[in-house]
């Protein structure tokens, strides 16, 4: 048996939209920092005899569940003949809530593999292999800041995350849980409904998306957190106007959550820098610096907060 974890990552700039749904190659770059590994998966790979064997958090699933199905069609990628796989995923943060619960268990699969299985892959190359589970999951592979490629080849072969070597010790993040039950539609379907339907994607999305990037990679080396702010917060305002703008409409966006919004925006009006993005689901999480981290608190009691730099410095890929 071979154990392997990786964290969750947070999207500064999105990965929405797909090119190719079977490889999972993106329609255009997007740049996340990783939350430290007690936030991510923790997973325990190894052989079984007659049939594929799955459990997450220590409940076993049924083979025709949803999350099996993806695990197997996952694993028959890769699957030497007659082999079956027992596969033992704990999650320690909430599951398919807008977390990127899939990023960190699919990374962790794909270390697991590589190790079982002798690969011996690059860093390069095991970024792909997770890539093939979930899209941001090539992203989920190291700590820090990663940025992901989108490519260009049909084969995806140039479609891979590397990390940056930056680190920001200050930088913070806390994670507000708005609802941590499923989502109702994931992530793989309302992404689709978007890009097949939303006339705001095609029109603005590609092109807002590449001047993002350029304000975030420049945002994060020159450690200007109000232009790295304005632009995670503005990007993930924009991801969700394309949901809405979809047919049928798709929205993420509670009450609460639109509460947690103007709480930061009332915070910003009064002085406090923070900021918010949000992904797919209804959780907020909010980007400050370490110097403003009382006032966070205060304003959000119950919120979970993290150092993303103080543990997590970005480093070689080991596996």
């Amino acid at each position: 048996m071979v154990t392997a974890s990786a964290p969750s990552n947070i999207a500064l700039v999105k990965y929405w939209g797909k090119r190719d749904q079977r490889l999972n190659l993106p329609m255009t770059d997007s740049l996340s920092v990783s939350l430290p590994e007690t936030h991510g998966t923790k997973t325990h790979l190894e052989f079984c005899e007659q049939q594929d064997r799955f459990s997450l958090n220590g409940k076993p699933l049924a083979v025709d569940s949803q999350f099996a199905v993806r695990l197997t069609r996952y694993l028959d990628r890769f699957r030497p003949q007659g082999v079956f796989f027992k596969v033992d995923t704990h999650n320690t943060i909430a599951t398919a809530a807008g977390l990127a619960s899939s990023a960190s268990g699919f990374a962790a699969l794909a270390k697991a593999l590589n190790q079982l299985l002798n690969w011996n892959l690059s860093e390069q190359d095991l970024s792909v292999v997770a890539r093939l589970g979930s899209g941001s999951a090539c992203r989920s592979l190291w700590p820090g800041f990663v940025k992901w490629q989108k490519g260009e080849r049909e084969d995806g072969e140039d479609s891979f995350a590397q990390p940056l070597p930056h680190t920001w010790p200050e930088l913070c993040l806390g994670i507000i849980e708005v609802d941590a039950s499923q989502k109702a539609i994931s992530s793989r379907d309302a992404m689709q409904c978007t890009i097949e339907t939303s006339a705001l994607y095609q029109q603005r999305w590609c092109t807002q998306v590449a001047e993002d990037m350029q304000r975030v990679e420049r945002a994060i080396v020159e450690q200007d957190f109000g232009l790295l702010g304005r632009s995670a917060e503005n990007n993930a305002l924009l991801m969700h106007a394309t949901m809405a703008d979809a047919s049928p409409s798709v929205s993420y966006t509670t009450e609460q959550t639109i509460a947690v919004r103007e709480q930061v925006w009332q915070c910003r009006a009064e002085g406090v820098p923070v900021y918010f993005t949000q992904d797919a689901g209804p959780n907020i999480k909010v980007l400050y610096l370490s110097s403003s981290e009382n006032t966070v608190k205060t304003s959000w009691p119950a919120i979970q907060t993290l150092s993303l730099f103080g543990r997590c410095i970005p480093g070689r890929l080991t596996v």
